[in-house]
C-alpha cells in the first residue's frame, strides 16, 4: 500500500511537509512561501516554562501555527485530527493510506528511529509525511532527510503518542481542498504584516524585545546559577536554535528567500534589497551559536566570554528591530 509521493528535501520540518503536500495536490509552492506566507518567523523566551531543564526559547510559533496561517491566507481546507485512542488514530491513518492520501504526522523525535543518537531527545513538534505502509513497516517522507525511509508499526506508534511538552496525541493533517488559483499577493502583504507585528510586539519576552532580554539574562546566568548550569542553558538555546528547527540563521536564510520570491510576485525593489539584509543578520545569529558552543564546551578563549555573546545577541537585536520597522513600512 503506497501512494505516489514525491520526497523533496527541506530546511525545516512543518514547511517541507506543508510544501510536499501541498505540491501534491497540484499547488507548486516551495518551502520559504510556505514558511513567509505562514508567519514561521517568530521568537518567544518562557523562562517559567522548563525544556530539558532550561528555559523555553522558541524561535517559532507553535507547531501546526505555520500550515493553518498559510492554509487560511490561501484559502485552502485542510483537516487535522488528534486522537485519545491508539486504534482509532492507527485506523485513521491506514484508511487515508487506502485511499492513497499521504498524511502529515506530528511526532515526537526521541524515538524516530531513524535519527542519529545526537540528535534523538523528547521534542514532541517534528513533522513527517507517511506515504504507505507494508506488512511491517510505515514509509516515510522526512523532509529533512535527504531520501524517504521506514518506521516500524511500534515505532510510528511510539512517535504519535509521545509524551511531555506538545504531545501529538496521534494527530495527523492533510490537504482537503486546495484551489488551483490562489491570490500570493494579498497573502503576502498579510503574511509581512503580521511577522512584522509579532517581531514588534511590546511585550518584553517576544520577537526583538524578548532577544534582548535574553542578552540580558546570558550575563547573569554563570552568577545566578553557576557555571554549569549556564553552560547547560546557553547549549540548549543553540539547540533549539540550529539543531531543531533552524531557527537561528536558518530561519532567517529560509526568510530571506521568501522576500526573494515575495519581491517578483509583488513587484517590489525594496523587499529584495532587505532580503540581502536578512540574509547578513542570518549569518551573525550563526556566528552567535558558534561563539556560543565554543563556551559550553570550553573551548572559549574570550576572557569574559558571557558578556560576549550577549554583546552578539543585543545587537542582533538592534538589526532586527531597524529590520522589521523598514519591512513593514516597505509594504505599507
Amino acid at each position: 500500500m503506497e501512494t505516489n509521493f514525491t520526497h523533496h528535501q527541506s530546511a525545516h520540518c512543518e514547511n517541507g511537509v506543508a510544501s510536499n503536500l501541498l505540491k501534491h495536490n497540484g499547488l507548486n509552492i516551495s518551502e520559504p512561501m510556505v514558511f513567509g506566507i505562514g508567519s514561521g518567523l517568530f521568537f518567544v523566551y518562557l523562562p517559567f516554562i522548563k525544556v530539558n531543564h532550561a528555559p523555553a526559547i522558541s524561535y517559532r510559533p507553535l507547531p501546526g501555527q505555520i500550515f493553518n496561517k498559510l492554509a487560511k491566507r490561501l484559502g485552502l481546507k485542510i483537516k487535522r485530527t488528534k486522537f485519545a485512542s491508539v486504534a482509532n488514530a492507527n485506523k485513521a491513518l491506514d484508511q487515508n493510506l487506502k485511499d492513497n492520501i499521504p498524511t502529515g504526522l506530528q511526532v515526537g523525535v526521541y524515538n524516530l528511529s531513524y535519527f542519529p543518537d545526537e540528535y534523538r531527545f523528547h521534542f514532541n513538534a517534528h513533522n513527517l509525511v507517511v506515504y504507505g505502509k507494508t506488512e511491517t513497516d510505515y514509509l516515510i517522507s522526512d523532509p529533512v532527510m535527504e531520501t524517504v525511509t521506514t518506521l516500524t508499526h511500534d515505532e510510528l506508534e511510539k512517535v504519535r503518542f509521545a509524551k511531555g511538552a506538545f504531545a501529538p496525541r496521534g494527530q495527523m493533517y492533510y490537504p482537503v481542498n486546495v484551489p488551483t488559483n490562489v491570490d500570493f499577493s494579498s497573502a503576502i502583504i498579510k503574511a509581512i504584516k503580521n511577522t512584522c507585528r509579532d517581531m514588534l510586539a511590546p511585550a518584553p519576552i517576544i520577537g526583538v524585545r524578548g532577544i534582548r532580554f535574553v542578552a540580558k539574562q546570558i550575563r547573569k546566568w554563570p552568577i545566578k546559577h553557576g557555571t554549569k548550569k549556564a553552560n547547560h542553558y546557553l547549549a540548549q538555546m543553540v539547540r533549539m536554535q540550529e539543531e531543531i528547527g533552524t531557527g537561528g540563521g536558518g530561519f532567517r536564510f529560509i526568510y530571506a528567500a521568501f522576500l526573494q520570491e515575495a519581491a517578483a510576485i509583488l513587484n517590489n525593489e525594496k523587499l529584495k534589497s532587505l532580503s540581502l539584509e536578512m540574509t547578513q543578520i542570518g549569518d551573525l545569529w550563526r556566528d552567535f551559536a558558534v561563539d556560543a558552543s565554543r563556551i559550553y564546551k570550553n573551548r572559549s578563549t574570550q576572557a569574559d566570554a558571557y558578556n560576549t555573546v550577549a554583546d552578539q545577541l543585543s545587537h542582533i537585536a538592534d538589526l532586527e528591530e531597524a529590520f522589521f520597522k523598514k519591512l513593514k513600512a516597505a509594504i505599507s
